[in-house]
């Protein structure tokens, strides 16, 4: 059976910031992790995808957003191309207008944490 596969909207490389304690908790959960930031480079020894466009699989088992509302409005368009069976909206990401656009969009669109989700607590990500 397939690994499930994650992109992390918004991913970090500063350690501190949930974008990257993303990153770790999905890769330690058994996910192909695929972190996507505009600025590109490596987070974690993964290569980072400059836009979700750019990752190369077909369909994503999630997408966990760490983006503001405004920035994740637009990118909603991007999520719903690319296809995944979730979006995880995490603390901070979510807004209403968002939610409902990504009803909309016909989206399976979940307002929590998907760290949490995977049975795990950001604070084990120093």
């Amino acid at each position: 059976m397939a690994r499930p596969s994650v992109a992390i909207l918004g991913a970090s490389a500063d350690r501190a910031k949930f974008g990257n304690k993303s990153v770790r908790a999905h890769a330690q959960a058994g996910y192909d992790v695929y972190p996507v930031n505009p600025k590109g480079g490596q987070i974690e020894g993964l290569t980072v995808y400059r836009s979700l466009a750019d990752v190369p699989v077909d369909h994503l088992t999630r997408v966990s957003v760490y983006l503001p509302p405004a920035i994740g409005l637009v990118a909603l368009e991007e999520i719903a191309s690319k296809g995944c069976d979730q979006v995880w909206f995490n603390p901070g990401s979510e807004s209403a207008p968002i939610l409902e656009r990504a009803r909309q969009l016909g989206l399976q669109a979940i307002a929590a944490c998907s760290i949490v989700d995977l049975g795990l607590s950001p604070a084990q990500f120093p």
